[in-house]
Formats: C-alpha cells, structure tokens, sequence
C-alpha cells in the first residue's frame, strides 16, 4: 500500500513539473511573438505572470525584454538575479552590460567584462571592447594589454590592429606603432588612421 501511495505522489509530482514545463514553453513562444511586434511590455507582462525568482531562463529573459522597453533599472536587477544564479554565465553577464552601458554606467561595463575575462581570459570580443574603454580613458596600458591578445589570436583584423597601433604610438612604442600602422595598409589601403599614425612618428 505504501509503494502505491508513493508511486502515485511521485507520478502527480512529475506530471506537475511536465505542466509546469509545458506552460513555461507556451509563455516563452508567446513573449517571442509579442518582442517581434515591439509590444515589450505585453512580453514582460507574460512572464512575470509566470515569475519564479529561482529561474535563470525567465530573469535573464526579463533582463532583455526590459532593456528592449528601455527600463534599462529594471533590466539590471533582472540580469543581476541571472547572474547570482548562474554565476559563471558569460551571456548574464554580457547581457547587463547593455542597460549599464545604455545608462553610461562604464565602470559596472567595465567590471562585467572583467568577470568575463576571469572565465573566459581569451574572449576576443570582450578584450576588444575593453580595450577600446580603456584607451577612451586615455589607460593606454590597459588598452595594450588588452588589444595585444585580440591582436596575437587575430594578426590581420582591421579593428584591433588599428586601435594596438595607436596604443603602442601612445605608450611610446613608436617602433612597434609603425610596424603596426604599415600593417594596417595593407589591410585597408590609404586608411585615414594609419597614415595619420605614421605622420606623426618621425
């Protein structure tokens, strides 16, 4: 008698989570439809209808959708729960970038994308952008180091080996910049930087 009542429990128990489970699938589908006509706040207005503080899924969804609607606070607390729940998620946290960047917050930017590099220290994309943070703020250093590894992994890209010429012109490697400059011709021959850059060492 006893397996049977269990049996039965634990059979209600997985059909719930199977419903529960089937639910979240419709409310997701729908809120995909309601993003692809811009009704942002009928999507939010589905899953928090659905809210579990507990679900990654649905916070970094809401972390987006709220960005989406320019409730860039609200897309941060969102993201922020993804991230305690999934720590070492590198999507939660290159999604909070968007609402912390839309808010010119650059120093929680800049820590996000750090937390990433602790990860992933060969992220490209992220070396880049903080690279190109760094050097806005004139940390040419930072900008180097940064722009070097984006540069070693992808010797003959445009974007990085313009923005490592002009660090290594700015942290006094002239040498090195005009090395880096010449190589930039010949990916984008006659570029406006690159000529600029060599005009300037003598």
């Amino acid at each position: 008698m006893k397996k049977v009542f269990f049996t039965f429990i634990l059979s209600a128990v997985i059909l719930s989570a199977e419903a529960q489970t089937g639910n979240l699938t419709t409310v997701f589908s729908q809120s995909y439809q309601q993003e692809t006509v811009a009704d942002y706040a009928g999507a939010i207005k589905l899953l928090k209808n659905v809210y579990d503080e507990k679900s990654y899924e649905i916070n970094l969804r809401l972390g987006w959708l709220n960005y989406e609607a320019g409730l860039f606070t609200e897309s941060q607390a969102y993201y922020e729960k993804a991230i305690m729940l999934m720590p070492y998620s590198i999507e939660a946290k290159l999604g909070y970038v968007y609402p912390a960047a839309a808010l010119g917050n650059w120093d929680k930017v800049t820590a996000q994308y750090l937390k990433v590099l602790e990860i992933d220290p060969q992220n490209t994309s992220v070396n880049y952008k903080l690279g190109n943070i760094y050097y806005g703020k004139k940390d040419y250093t930072n900008a180097y180091k940064h722009l070097e590894k984006v540069v070693n992994l992808y010797p003959f890209g445009y974007d990085a080996l313009i923005m490592y010429a002009w660090s290594n012109y700015q942290t006094g490697k002239t040498r090195e910049a005009k090395v880096l400059f010449n190589k930039v011709l010949l990916v984008s021959p006659g570029d406006k930087s690159a000529m600029e850059g060599l005009g300037l060492i003598k």
